[in-house]
């Protein structure tokens, strides 16, 4: 699979996710959905791309025992996420109940190579002693999937494309 035929699979993923979460004043909300430009990530080396600003209203998703003693605000989690393909940064907070005390940052680089690139997000030498790579292999069903959870037609090791043949 090529770096851009991923491109299409996730913006694919991501919009079924929010369709599927979306509605009754629960799920994902979609506060904006706009290009950005000269927006400097990752050293510079990406400056376009498509921003968004989504809450995720959480509280159908907890037990209601919880719903019922979670503060008000502490169940809707914002995230804002700069797009830039193939690098793509996400912010998540909690601005009505943590406020600056909830901040969670992710940053993704997809690279046509098998994780080989030795310092992909271009971390300072102090930060990049503490990074620790953790290879995944999500073809190997045995690893995390019980047998009765593996559909041929959905597994990564046995799936052939119609559409490429592999």
């Amino acid at each position: 699979m090529t770096v851009e035929e991923y491109q299409v699979g996730q913006l694919w993923s991501v919009a079924e996710a929010s369709k599927a979460e979306t509605g009754g004043g629960e799920g994902v909300e979609v506060l904006k959905n706009e290009p950005f430009e000269d927006v400097p990530l990752l050293n510079g080396k990406f400056s376009k791309g498509q921003y968004t600003h989504k809450i995720y209203h959480l509280q159908s998703k907890v037990p209601s025992i919880i719903r019922k003693i979670a503060p008000k605000g502490s169940l809707a989690i914002h995230e804002e996420a700069w797009n830039a393909y193939p690098y793509c940064k996400t912010v998540l907070t909690n601005p009505d109940y943590m406020k600056d005390n909830f901040f969670v940052k992710i940053e993704t680089i997809h690279l046509p190579d098998r994780g080989t690139t030795p310092n992909a997000h271009g971390l300072p030498p102090e930060e990049l002693a503490k990074r620790d790579v953790v290879h995944i292999n999500i073809a190997d069903d045995n690893e995390f999937l019980h047998a009765g959870d593996i559909q041929p037609s959905t597994t990564p090791s046995t799936y052939v494309s119609t559409k490429t043949g592999r």
